[in-house]
């Protein structure tokens, strides 16, 4: 019989590489532990790929004006900004009431909030009762695959992080910014200040940040606009990837809206983090035994794996 040994160890080195790739991108760098546990770790097989067939230049900062089909957005931006205002208004731009957001759950704690337009899919249903006319406007740029109105509260900021799937582009709108001088975001440590009316694109697999120093509330458009790759067989996967795996991250602006299997799931995982965070609250020691422990554990099993398979 064949051993595995070869294969696993194979797929690990890969796999590492890749990661360390990822990590070693651009200019800022995350933690190494952190950098372990983050889920662009977890996808970063997938990045590596589509980094060598992307078409669009490697850097975190790029031209929104080589997509011209996004120009409709920035001509409607006022019509976009009313409706935004309102549910703003209403209520609706708002947290979520359950923990079912895989993509943004950490946002939340700084006191950012969403309204989603379209997630990977069609335009979700309370878009299309809510925000009619942005939901139209979305619906007609093709390479629009997710929207959201992005509230940034005052005196608010958002930490580095770089999110996990590079199939995408973010396409910034400005709505509503109080003081351009105080509301910025920081991609790669490349500075951009949000203006209403105007638009910025970047690679947010680069690390970033972002910050709101006013004392009023900062709205954006908030858009991932499909990557375009070279080659048909690498933008068919990619496409693949954006209708089948993305929407399983849908999640719900209000009850009745559809929510993606992952979300699903990741709401009755996140009943553990809940209980981590009860046990981080008295005894901090054992928290992070607990949790380094829960790190270590897939390569502590593929070592135990290959040393069994070795063995006489």
């Amino acid at each position: 019989m064949t051993s595995p040994v070869v294969p696993i160890l194979t797929i690990a080195a890969g796999w590492t590489a890749c990661a360390l790739f990822v990590h070693l991108r651009g200019r800022e760098r995350l933690a190494p532990m952190r950098q372990v546990a983050d889920h662009s770790t977890f996808l970063a097989p997938y990045n590596a790929f589509v980094y060598l067939f992307s078409s669009v230049e490697n850097r975190p900062m790029l031209d929104v004006g080589r997509f011209p089909e996004l120009a409709p957005l920035r001509a409607g931006w006022e019509t976009i900004r009313d409706e935004a205002l309102a549910l703003h208004r209403s209520g609706h731009l708002t947290k979520p009431a359950r923990h079912d957001d895989l993509a943004f759950n950490s946002f939340y704690k700084r006191d950012w909030r969403r309204f989603y337009v379209k997630w990977y899919g069609d335009v979700v249903p309370s878009a299309r009762r809510l925000c009619p006319r942005t939901a139209a406007l979305v619906a007609g740029v093709p390479g629009v695959h997710a929207a959201m109105f992005a509230l940034l509260a005052p005196r608010s900021h958002l930490v580095r992080h770089r999110d996990p799937f590079a199939g995408s582009l973010r396409y910034h709108l400005g709505l509503v910014v109080p003081d351009p001088a105080r509301c910025r975001i920081l991609v790669d440590g490349v500075p951009y200040h949000w203006h209403e009316g105007e638009a910025v694109l970047f690679d947010e697999t680069y690390i970033h940040r972002a910050e709101n120093q006013t004392d009023d509330v900062r709205i954006i458009l908030f858009c991932d606009v499909e990557r375009p790759l070279r080659g048909r067989l690498a933008t068919a996967i990619n496409r693949f990837a954006i209708r089948h795996v993305m929407r399983a991250t849908a999640t719900a602006n209000v009850p009745g809206d559809p929510v993606g299997v992952l979300n699903r799931l990741f709401e009755r995982v996140y009943t553990v983090r809940l209980l981590a965070k009860r046990i981080k609250a008295r005894s901090r020691t054992t928290y992070y035994v607990l949790s380094y422990a829960a790190k270590l554990a897939p390569i502590a099993a593929l070592a135990w794996l290959a040393l069994r398979s070795v063995r006489p």
